[in-house]
């Protein structure tokens, strides 16, 4: 859409990439989920994109009851908007995954638009020693994943949450995902304003590089016009970088310790808020300000955190 002074951050605090060797600070108990969330959203951001992790060994964890002890505590300490996974891990049934937002009827939850490779065993040259025996597995049996997300399981998804009021982020890897979702958006399964995530540096999807924002974001204008919100995250060590680039092109940004554990070179961030407010800088130094929680609903079309099941 046209571009507007008010920039939504969201904040990614878990994810099911990284391990809980790779960092002492990726959030990994109930507890831990909800003081993370919640400091993000002190911190500036207006959205919160939650997983869900075993407290014992910190592996994902899509089961409604593991995202119930820290979906209310995040609800009663803070007005942001809540956007409950549909990825889950690229290990899990689409069934699975899609539970918890079916279970707690969230204003948002994520969508992932087309099946792909998902590389994630390039970080064994970094990572060599683990906790428990299921990260280095996690990361090996990548070389061979296929992250299943069909037109038939994207149509579930689809279905079970508009028929709770809930809204999508669409998460576009790749530029074929973007026309996939404009076949969505063709044959009137998708209601706008679309909100759609570009998603950069995820081995298997789309690079970095600066070409590669403004390719997305050329071809989004083009299938979309102005019937889309454009957000961004970016990866690894290029989520300030792709960030920056997408908050001075109109657009919307995600950090958070899902995408990246880093707070700069060498350094890792203390947590998830360090990044918001290190991206929040980035935005108010353009001259643009951050949306609020309300300021996010509105802009998305969504349905409030009164409607949701939690």
């Amino acid at each position: 859409m046209a571009s507007t002074r008010k920039v939504i951050i969201s904040c990614a605090v878990t994810g099911a990439i990284h391990t809980p060797s790779m960092s002492p600070y990726l959030p990994i108990t109930a507890e831990q989920i909800a003081d993370d969330a919640v400091a993000a959203a002190e911190a500036g951001a207006a959205i919160l994109h939650l997983h869900a992790r075993n407290p014992a060994d910190g592996r994902p964890d899509q089961s409604p009851e593991a995202f119930r002890p820290f979906l209310s505590v995040i609800k009663q300490r803070t007005g942001a908007v809540v956007n409950i996974t549909t990825g889950g891990s690229p290990y899990m049934s689409v069934a699975d995954r899609v539970k918890p937002a079916a279970t707690f009827q969230p204003e948002v939850a994520s969508l992932n638009m087309g099946t792909m490779n998902f590389g994630l065993f390039h970080l064994l040259n970094k990572y060599k020693d683990f906790q428990h025996p299921w990260e280095r597995e996690h990361l090996e049996n990548s070389r061979e994943l296929v992250f299943r997300n069909t037109f038939k399981d994207i149509e579930f998804i689809l279905e079970t949450g508009y028929a709770n009021g809930t809204r999508f982020e669409f998460e576009c890897y790749d530029i074929g995902h973007l026309y996939t979702l404009r076949n969505f958006h063709d044959r009137g399964l998708v209601r706008g304003p679309l909100f759609i995530q570009s998603v950069f540096g995820i081995l298997g999807g789309i690079g970095v590089h600066q070409e590669d924002v403004l390719h997305m974001r050329r071809t989004a204008d083009r299938l979309f016009g102005d019937g889309y919100r454009w957000s961004v995250l970016g990866a690894g060590a290029a989520q300030m970088r792709v960030a920056a680039m997408a908050a001075a092109m109109g657009g919307n940004v995600r950090v958070g310790l899902e995408d990246s554990l880093w707070a700069g070179p060498g350094r890792l961030a203390a947590g998830s808020a360090e990044q918001v407010r290190t991206v929040r800088g980035i935005i108010e130094g353009l001259g643009l300000e951050v949306a609020t929680p309300d300021e996010a609903r509105e802009l998305l079309a969504l349905k409030g955190a009164d409607r949701v099941a939690f």
